[in-house]
């Protein structure tokens, strides 16, 4: 039985994230479980969050795609959840499927998750429809997820866009203001929060206090994109500290 799992993550060049939250993530399953991970990265250029530098980041996820799976990776992520919603409803799905097909090309096939394809999933995986979401982006782009989430039947009740558009100030986000953004948001009638439609944002530290806090699941772009990495692996999906979504019992 195979127990180490190489992952390949897809990263905007500022994303200091998405390296620190999914191999937490991951490390505190190791913890419980037999499997051990390693973690790979190619990176796509982008410094500030905006429509134009988001779409020409996502038209190099294809060579990051053939460079990871040079090192044979299982499994890749792509960790721009804003890119890829930004680029039209439905678009983590042509991603997911091109990516692939990438690696088929070059002899490595390995399944390909996006954070957005993840939020999507992770919703429904839940059970929930009616959701609050904390994003970073400024306001327009921060409807083009709005949007995107309702194209896929969700009903976002209420929102805060935290307007914040270079990427690095993104990561310097301090998790620790999240539990009161939250606490300013009309939640009552919510299914889920979404404390991070960004897995550039950090969130992991305060999740179990907002999921206390709001007596709702809480989740992030982080923890569905380790959700969808473990399922795509055939793994089950539990890790410490990962919220409703990986505590083992979806």
């Amino acid at each position: 039985m195979k127990s180490l799992y190489r992952i390949g993550q897809i990263v905007p060049s500022s994303n200091i994230t998405m390296e620190t939250e999914i191999p937490a993530l991951l490390a505190a399953r190791q913890l419980i479980r037999p499997e051990r991970f390693l973690f790979h990265s190619s990176r796509m250029r982008m410094k500030t969050v905006s429509k134009d530098e988001l779409s020409a980041m996502d038209a190099q996820s294809d060579r990051c795609a053939l460079e990871l799976s040079d090192a044979r990776v299982d499994v890749l992520g792509y960790a721009c959840l804003v890119a890829t919603m930004s680029m039209g409803v439905g678009y983590h799905r042509v991603s997911e499927a091109r990516l692939h097909g990438r690696t088929v090309e070059n002899g490595a096939p390995a399944p390909v998750v996006t954070s957005a394809g993840a939020l999507v999933d992770g919703l429904a995986t839940l059970g929930a429809r009616r959701i609050v979401v904390v994003a970073p982006y400024m306001k327009p782009l921060t409807r083009l997820v709005i949007d995107y989430l309702a194209s896929e039947g969700y009903e976002v009740i209420d929102h805060v866009a935290l307007e914040i558009p270079d990427n690095l100030d993104v990561a310097a986000h301090d998790p620790q203001n999240l539990p009161g953004i939250v606490a300013g948001l009309n939640y009552k009638d919510a299914d889920a929060i979404v404390l991070s439609a960004c897995v550039q944002m950090p969130s992991l530290p305060v999740v179990p206090k907002v999921e206390a806090l709001t007596g709702k699941p809480v989740l992030s772009a982080a923890i569905a994109t380790t959700h969808a990495m473990l399922r795509a692996l055939e793994l089950e999906r539990i890790a410490p500290g990962g919220g409703a979504l990986l505590s083992g019992a979806y």
